[in-house]
């Protein structure tokens, strides 16, 4: 016990690509500014710090003093500046190609605005696949950190874990610090006694390291933990407990960069693809997440937050392209068109959009918003736009039969110089995304509303139980409905159909003329004619068979938009409208959101004809 414990202080500091203006400032007041500042008038330094790309922008623009006194710590030694992925994705999640060059931005950028050589990575939301390992030592990466959850699923003992280990993948390796999921939780949730308790019993124990690394939101920036953290002092009195131990020549503060060099390796260490036991279960369906839950009672929360506990999993980071077809969509769009952008030589617009793009908030959702924040998912089909038109300048109408969501079954990808649209024949002809360039944006951006574990027992005001949809949401979804139902009964789902084509598999047949891309679908009695103007106009016209349909039944076609768009209808239809909300998650609790907007025009379906259309985006002079 005569060498002090090293301690590894480590705060992630992010806001992601399309959040707003007021939460960058909010955050850098309330949290990043107060923090630092108070960290170097009490000594807590060397700290070790990871600062977003898109925040690193941001700051840029609006407040490069608080870079310049990162600056100045930085070049002081006062604290060590770690890599990510420039625009903060999950570099899993990303082609190979993409996750080096989005980490060599961010080293680009940190020696370009500190003249410093980041060797260090915080690895967002700590999602590991092995074969990261080699990409990382291909980016130059020395060392990285994990959670220490990613070694307990291996078998590894908690005892184990303070001190770096290496790994490895095609012989091209890095060095791993495994965070304290025991500190993670205690600061600064709880007494600064009790980080103290923990970290005299790991050096009674003669263990060499800790490492504390966590978001940097949490310290101020998360509900309730302003006033806790500084108006009430807990910062204050952690500053002191921790500086009291330092003197006493208890612990020594350290960057992770010092740890891996002076720490003995704890040896060899293969982790399987993993994220933080939280995320694990955020990522399960619904239903499994409840049957997770269930488990869990059934062996008790001793056993539970036991050595055992951590045997017990959910999923991993990418079952949220599973669990939620928008993320997927946006995904693999993303992949796609990075894909076309190394084709034709990466235009530096379309590269950068496609990095911001990656930004990985809008994919996934836990505890906050994310994907159910539709001003993030705006944000990413808004890269997205600017991307592909970058790519397509000049382009006339075309369509390739692709499978572009990697499910199985291949969509129609129309495109020109203007606009992209996705096409499932296998969802009746449904649009799955409509982007037009000019307005950058994904017009069938409306989210579906789903059943979440947290929904349970929830009901919004003394309304009936959160609404689930029938169909996964597009654009052109048909169906013949009842002549006696209620609008609001069909907002809240709370119906079954005649007859519906939302998942009828249709027959497609691609015509392109001089103007005009035309696409015809057949399957279920219906005839859905689909036809693209370069410009990014839409009109679809439908023939369907009236015998079978009782009288009074209605042929409806349902548009899930983004936003209130022109809709044309020929002939004239009473059309329904509602705004489309979801119940979801977030760091206030429970909120509503709203997601977009449904249009439903209605016919007598004993006209056995109809059409609808979407005007081309209006320009300045039109």
């Amino acid at each position: 016990m005569s060498d002090p414990l090293r301690l590894v202080v480590g705060l992630h500091l992010h806001q992601p690509v399309g959040n707003f203006d007021h939460v960058f400032e909010q955050h850098v007041r309330d949290v990043y500014r107060p923090f630092l500042e108070r960290a170097d008038r009490a000594g807590f330094v060397p700290l070790t710090l990871h600062v977003s790309g898109p925040l690193l922008e941001w700051l840029e623009s609006h407040d490069p003093a608080y870079l310049d006194f990162v600056g100045r710590m930085a070049a002081d030694g006062r604290l060590e500046l770690l890599l990510a992925g420039m625009y903060e994705p999950i570099l899993a999640s990303l082609p190979r190609e993409d996750r080096i060059e989005q980490i060599g931005w961010l080293r680009e950028a940190l020696h370009a605005r500190f003249g410093i050589e980041a060797t260090g990575l915080w690895l967002t939301e700590r999602v590991w696949e092995p074969a990261l390992a080699a990409d990382l030592a291909d980016a130059g990466v020395r060392w990285a950190l994990v959670d220490d959850h990613h070694f307990l699923v291996s078998g590894f003992r908690p005892e184990q874990l303070h001190r770096p280990f290496r790994t490895e993948y095609g012989g091209r390796g890095i060095a791993l610090l495994a965070i304290d999921e025991r500190l993670r939780y205690l600061v600064p949730f709880r007494p600064p006694e009790e980080s103290v308790a923990h970290l005299r019993a790991l050096r009674q124990a003669d263990q060499p390291l800790a490492v504390l690394a966590d978001d940097g939101e949490k310290f101020g920036g998360w509900p309730g933990t302003r006033k806790w953290v500084y108006e009430d002092g807990w910062l204050d009195r952690f500053f002191a407990a921790i500086g009291a131990l330092r003197a006493a020549g208890e612990v020594r503060l350290a960057t992770g960069s010092e740890a891996v060099a002076a720490v003995p390796m704890g040896g060899l260490a293969y982790l399987p693809s993993a994220s933080y036991r939280e995320m694990e279960t955020w990522a399960l369906p619904t239903d499994a997440a409840a049957r997770m839950q269930r488990l869990e009672e059934d062996l008790g929360q001793a056993r539970v937050q036991g050595p055992d506990g951590a045997l017990v999993r959910g999923s991993h980071w990418r079952n949220f392209l599973v669990k939620y077809d928008e993320a997927n969509r946006m995904h693999k769009t993303m992949v796609a068109l990075s894909a076309l952008s190394r084709r034709r030589g990466d235009p530096p617009e379309a590269r950068r959009a496609i990095g911001r793009a990656q930004c990985n908030d809008a994919y996934w959702h836990g505890v906050f918003g994310g994907l159910y924040l539709p001003h993030l998912r705006h944000a990413v089909w808004r890269q997205l736009a600017i991307a592909e038109a970058a790519l397509r300048r000049g382009e006339g109408l075309a369509c390739e039969s692709v499978d572009l969501d990697e499910d199985g079954f291949d969509e129609l990808w129309v495109h020109s110089s203007a606009f992209s649209a996705l096409v499932s024949p296998r969802r009746g002809g449904a649009v799955e995304s409509f982007v037009r360039f000019a307005e950058e944006a994904n017009l069938a951006d409306a989210l579906t509303r789903r059943r979440e574990p947290y929904h349970d027992g929830h009901a919004a005001g003394n309304a009936a139980a959160v609404p689930v949809d029938l169909d996964a949401r597009a654009l052109l979804v048909e169906r013949v409905l009842a002549g006696g139902l209620a609008a609001d009964t069909f907002a809240r789902a709370a119906y079954t159909p005649l007859t519906s084509w939302a998942r009828t598999p249709m027959d497609a047949t691609v015509t392109t003329g001089d103007s005009t891309l035309e696409v015809l679908l057949r399957g279920g009695g219906l005839e859905k004619r689909l036809v693209f103007t370069a410009a990014g106009a839409l009109s679809v016209t439908y023939r369907w068979s009236p015998a079978g349909f009782p009288a009074g039944a209605l042929f409806a076609v349902e548009l899930s938009l983004a936003r209130e768009v022109e809709i044309v209808t020929t002939p004239p239809a009473d059309v329904w409208r509602y705004a489309v909300t979801t119940v979801a998650k977030s760091e206030h609790g429970l909120e509503e959101t709203a997601q977009g907007v449904s249009v439903t025009p209605r016919w007598n379906a004993a006209l056995g004809e109809a059409r609808v259309g979407i005007p081309a985006p209006r320009t300045p002079q039109s």
